[in-house]
Parts: C-alpha cells; structure tokens; sequence
C-alpha cells in the first residue's frame, strides 16, 4: 500500500493468536481492513479475532485521534504484514523473531 502520509497504529497485520480490540476516545481514525475502510467516531470499537481479517487505523484527520488498542500478546503468536515482506514468528528456542516471508531472517 503507498504510504498516504497518514498516522498509522501500525503496519496493515493480522495474528494468528491473539485477539485485538480497538476503541475509540477521541477523533475520526480510519479503520482500514482487507474488506474496506470505516471512519470511526468516539464511542466506536472494532475486534479483529485471531486469525482474522488484516487491519491497522490511520489518522487522516489534522486533528488528534485518541484510541485504546488491546492485545495480549500470547504465547506462539505469530504475525503476518500481508502488504510488506515481514513476519513475526516464534522460533524452535521459543523467541520471537522477524524474517522475511520466505522464512529467511532479518
């Protein structure tokens, strides 16, 4: 995806474990999905289950957006950023680490 210029929570992402659940505070950030894009307003939230549709939120707004983003972080969770060449993976040690797609390691 070009990059808009945008503030973003992160890169476009799903997990294969862990849970998200965004909420909003403050602002109309953009949440954006493999289905689509939705502006979301305070009061608003979103879940992204494990395994589920790739997401992030951007601020395209000249105004401040404020939002919770909870995940827990769990154990074997691995992550995938489908738009870029960059994958979370737990390793036969146990540890996290980032590779390429192909599995070769940064």
């Amino acid at each position: 995806m070009p990059d808009s210029g945008a503030d973003r929570s992160a890169l476009h992402h799903r997990h294969s474990v862990q849970d998200e659940f965004v909420y909003v505070l403050d602002g109309h950030p953009t949440l954006v999905t493999d289905a689509g894009e939705v502006t979301l307003s305070p009061g608003m939230c979103a879940g992204f289950p494990a395994g589920g549709t790739a997401h992030h939120v951007e601020n395209r707004t000249g105004r401040e957006a404020v939002f919770l983003e909870v995940g827990d972080r769990a154990t074997g969770d691995q992550v995938v950023w489908p738009n870029d060449d960059l994958a979370l993976v737990t390793g036969p040690d146990g540890k996290r680490r980032f590779t390429h797609k192909d599995g070769t390691p940064y």
